[in-house]
C-alpha cells in the first residue's frame, strides 16, 4: 500500500501543478525558448556533421568529440532555462508575480555549477552512447540500465543547485539522495506528466488529421494547414510536459528539503513522503 499512497502523491503533484501553470501560464517561456535553443544549435551542429558525411559513417573520435559538444551545450542550454522555470516556480510558491527577467538572473548567478553538471553530463552521455554502439545485446542493455540509473541520481540535480550552490559532488549526492527518500512521489509525477504530455500530443495528431480531412482546398496547402495545427497542438503538449515536471520537482524538493508545502500545493497530504 505504500507504494500506491507515494503514486498517488506524485499524481496529486502533476495535477496541482497545472494549477499553477494556470496562474502564472509566462512559466512556459522558459521551455519555450530552451527548447528553440537547443533545436537551433543541435540543427546547426548535425546539419554540419551531415555534410562531412564520413563523420556520420565513422563512429571515431571525431563523431563522439560531435556528440559530446552536442551533449554539452544541449544539457547547459536545457539545465539554464530549467533553473530558470525553478526560480520563477519558487517565486510563485512565495506567492509573489513570477519576473522572466529575475528568473533568468538567478539562472545567470548559477552559470558554472550548471556548465560543471553538463560536462559530466555529456561525458557520461559520451559513454552511454560508446556503449551501445557496440551493438550487441549485452552491451544495449549495460546502456539502457546505465541511462536509468544516471537519470534516477541526476533528477534533482538542477533544483540543487538552484537552492544550495553546491560543490560537483555534492550535486550529485544530494540529488541521489532525495530521489531516494520521494521516488515513490517522484516516479508518480513523471508517470502524470507523460500521461498529459502524450494525451495533447495525440489530440494534435486528431487536429491535424481532422483538418486534413476536412478542409476544402487540396494539395500542399491541405498538407501544411493540417501539418502547422496538428504541430502546433503538439508542441504546446511537451512546453507544458516540460513545464508541469519543473514545478512539480520544485515543489516536490522544497517539501522533501523545507518540511514546508509550497503554495498551491497545501491541500495534498505530503506527510506521505515521511510515512
Amino acid at each position: 500500500m505504500k507504494l500506491f499512497s507515494r503514486l498517488k502523491v506524485g499524481f496529486g503533484l502533476a495535477r496541482r501543478s497545472g494549477r499553477v501553470l494556470r496562474a502564472h501560464p509566462k512559466l512556459l517561456v522558459f521551455p519555450l525558448v530552451g527548447g528553440l535553443s537547443g533545436v537551433a544549435f543541435l540543427a546547426t551542429l548535425f546539419g554540419s556533421l551531415f555534410l562531412t558525411g564520413p563523420l556520420l559513417r565513422d563512429p571515431g573520435p571525431a563523431l563522439f568529440g560531435a556528440l559530446f559538444v552536442a551533449y554539452l551545450v544541449e544539457t547547459f542550454v536545457a539545465s539554464f532555462f530549467s533553473a530558470a522555470l525553478i526560480a520563477a516556480t519558487r517565486s510563485a510558491f512565495r506567492g509573489e508575480e513570477p519576473s522572466i527577467r529575475r528568473a533568468i538572473g538567478v539562472a545567470w548567478r548559477h552559470k558554472w555549477p550548471l556548465l560543471a553538471w553538463s560536462v559530466v553530463a555529456a561525458v557520461v552521455g559520451v559513454v552511454i552512447r560508446a556503449i551501445d554502439s557496440q551493438d550487441t545485446l549485452v552491451a544495449e542493455i549495460l546502456a539502457g540500465l546505465f541511462a536509468v540509473a544516471w537519470s534516477v541520481m541526476t533528477y534533482f540535480v538542477v533544483p540543487v543547485i538552484v537552492f544550495r550552490d553546491p560543490s560537483v559532488t555534492e550535486m550529485f549526492g544530494e540529488s541521489a539522495r532525495t530521489f531516494k527518500d520521494t521516488w515513490g512521489e517522484s516516479l508518480g509525477a513523471m508517470g502524470a506528466v507523460d500521461v498529459v504530455t502524450v494525451l495533447l500530443v495525440l489530440v494534435g495528431a486528431a487536429l491535424g488529421l481532422g483538418t486534413y480531412l476536412v478542409l476544402p482546398v487540396g494539395g500542399t496547402a491541405r498538407l501544411l494547414s493540417a501539418v502547422l495545427v496538428g504541430g502546433t497542438v503538439a508542441v504546446f503538449g511537451a512546453l507544458v510536459g516540460k513545464a508541469l515536471t519543473g514545478v512539480a520537482k520544485t515543489a516536490l524538493y522544497v517539501y522533501a528539503t523545507e518540511r514546508e508545502a509550497p503554495e498551491f500545493f497545501d491541500d495534498m497530504d505530503f506527510g506521505a513522503l515521511s510515512r
